[in-house]
């Protein structure tokens, strides 16, 4: 049925427009059938294999899209520029995530993981309005007053990004796959200062 009564949803979480940019950024939860090929390409990408290390054939990227989903602990995000996609997210209840062990984690703790796809989105001064509208739509939950996230400590390029977001370093950390710099961003400084 069409008409007036029509409703037209929008398959996005979060959406919004950045002022800087004037681009429309969206985030949707991953469909694994839509999204697997476009995941398995960006996970294999020159830029990304040295912080993912992911460079699995297809079956297997598969079977951990489809683990990371069906763990209730972590939401997975596509990211769009203007309706086109073109980044990957991890959204996660920090304290029942790895890093967690790492610090003294408050229940509503939220933690980030990112990759820009498509190589020529890079450069292009798209990280830091993308980062600051995901930790916007992590603080729209109400009791979460801290966003975490761990960057590869050898990625300069993606610290700055974080730190013109609000994040602040507080540590290397040793994980199994690397050494993150632990960040953080507080509800407050965001808001204050970011936002």
């Amino acid at each position: 049925m069409s008409g007036p009564q029509e409703t037209v949803r929008s398959e996005y979480s979060y959406l919004t427009t950045d002022p800087d940019t004037g681009k429309r950024i969206g985030f949707r939860e991953v469909d694994l059938d839509r999204d697997l090929g476009r995941l398995h390409t960006w996970l294999n990408s020159e830029h990304v294999l040295p912080y993912w290390e992911q460079n699995d054939p297809l079956p297997v990227v598969r079977d951990t899209i489809a683990e990371r989903a069906a763990n209730e602990d972590q939401t997975l995000y596509i990211g769009s520029l203007d309706h086109t996609p073109m980044s990957y997210w991890e959204s996660y209840w920090a304290d029942r995530d790895r890093i967690g062990d790492y610090y003294d984690a408050d229940p509503a703790d939220r933690g980030i993981h990112l990759l820009i796809g498509p190589r020529e989105y890079l450069g292009e001064g798209y990280g830091a309005p993308l980062v600051r509208a995901m930790v916007d739509f992590q603080f729209r939950h109400p009791e979460t007053r801290r966003v975490v996230t761990e960057p590869d400590a050898r990625n300069d390029r993606a610290i700055r990004v974080f730190e013109k977001c609000g994040f602040e370093a507080q540590r290397e950390v040793d994980l199994p796959d690397k050494t993150g710099l632990l960040m953080f961003c507080d509800r407050e400084r965001f808001e204050g200062a970011v936002a």
